[in-house]
């Protein structure tokens, strides 16, 4: 199972959704083609109802504990509740785009960074 299937696995059990979507944005990253590293995930569910961000992203972290622990190095969450999607328009912000990483950061370049 891919990394991308063992999130929506996970969350799809974990909660009562009205709507998933988890995209693997790695490719817009500096990472190796086909890498599973980068996700942003858009989660409606009832249950976020009266929770504020921190408790949602919580619960999130919680379920995905192993991936964030492995080969996951980025989740951009986007939670709400159902009242909260329809007032989106029933579209979660795009991604900002990669700042390039270490190989633009001089600190890096220079072997001064971590």
């Amino acid at each position: 199972m891919s990394t991308q299937q063992a999130i929506e696995h996970k969350l799809t059990s974990a909660f009562d959704s009205q709507h998933l979507m988890v995209e693997n944005e790695s490719h817009k990253h500096n990472v190796p083609p086909n890498s599973e590293t980068h996700f942003k995930v858009t989660l409606v569910s009832p249950e976020f109802e009266g929770q504020g961000k921190v408790k949602r992203h919580q619960a999130i972290y919680k379920i995905l504990a192993d991936e964030m622990s492995g080969g996951v190095h980025a989740l951009a969450l986007h939670v709400y509740s159902p009242q909260e999607w329809e007032a989106s328009g029933q579209a979660a912000p795009d991604s900002p785009n990669c700042m390039g990483g270490s190989k633009n950061d001089p600190a890096f370049a220079s072997g001064g960074g971590q």
